[in-house]
């Protein structure tokens, strides 16, 4: 039996996030379904992350056991050949028989893409936020390094049960400008539910004066939702990478 480690990349829109569900299509009942005519054989691929609903990934890693003996070139393009367009496999290689694309990751780095200008991008629509006002990058940016470290994540969590360990470590939060796009990259261990889309409205009612600039501290130990500021749009949000080494990481 082998284990292979797959990378892949998808446009999030027509679905509804990557876990198998009942209400809509996802992205890993499409990816299945594939492998598994690739493969000749039933299988269930193991996601590293559950995206929601018009979330994208850059990077987005599963792992799948199977008796196949296809070579990884021959899977990248039989599965490509079998995908819709807006999902594409970008690599496969052999892997430990351990290895678990979720159990086995030690961190993610998430995207937030922003459009800025007072008309709206038709070619950015369901890929980037519009927003209409003035981006002040420095502001955020300093505001943004009360994430960075250990904090329970508590209040920047939609619907966490009380007994749910909510703490996590940012390792590092940049903001880069080019033109009329901006992006907030925001790299951890691990992220609770809508915590990152949650920072990132945080972090524009910040922007834009409705949250004091050293904000972040209390609402942070004031441990409820409704202290931080709004949830952005799902459509603005990537998984851009996934670590699989501690170095990459954290840098050390």
């Amino acid at each position: 039996m082998r284990n292979l480690k797959v990378m892949m990349a998808y446009r999030g829109t027509a679905y509804h996030g990557f876990q198998i569900q009942n209400n809509g299509i996802t992205v890993q009942e499409v990816v299945q379904r594939c492998v598994s005519k690739v493969l000749n054989e039933p299988v269930c691929i193991q996601g590293c992350s559950r995206t929601d609903t018009g979330v994208h990934a850059r990077q987005f890693c599963f792992s799948v056991q199977t008796n196949s003996q296809i070579p990884a070139k021959g899977f990248v393009r039989g599965v490509n050949g079998e995908l819709p367009k807006d999902i594409s496999i970008l690599s496969c290689e052999d892997a430990d028989p351990e290895f678990h694309a979720r159990f086995s990751c030690k961190g993610k780095e998430y995207l937030y893409l922003l459009h800025c200008s007072e008309s709206k991008d038709p070619f950015s629509i369901d890929l980037a936020c519009h927003y209409r006002r003035p981006f002040h990058r420095e502001l955020v940016l300093e505001a943004a390094q009360a994430l960075v470290g250990e904090h329970d994540f508590r209040s920047f969590c939609t619907n966490c049960a009380e007994n749910t360990n909510t703490t996590r470590r940012i390792h590092g939060f940049d903001v880069e400008i080019e033109g009329e796009s901006v992006k907030m990259l925001v790299k951890g261990d691990g992220f609770l539910y809508n915590m990152v889309r949650i920072i990132v409205g945080t972090l524009l009612e910040i922007n834009e004066g409705r949250i004091p600039a050293d904000g972040i501290p209390a609402i942070l130990a004031a441990g409820k939702r409704q202290f931080a500021g709004r949830t952005a749009p799902a459509h603005g949000l990537y998984l851009n990478r996934v670590f699989y080494d501690e170095r990459e990481l954290t840098g050390k």
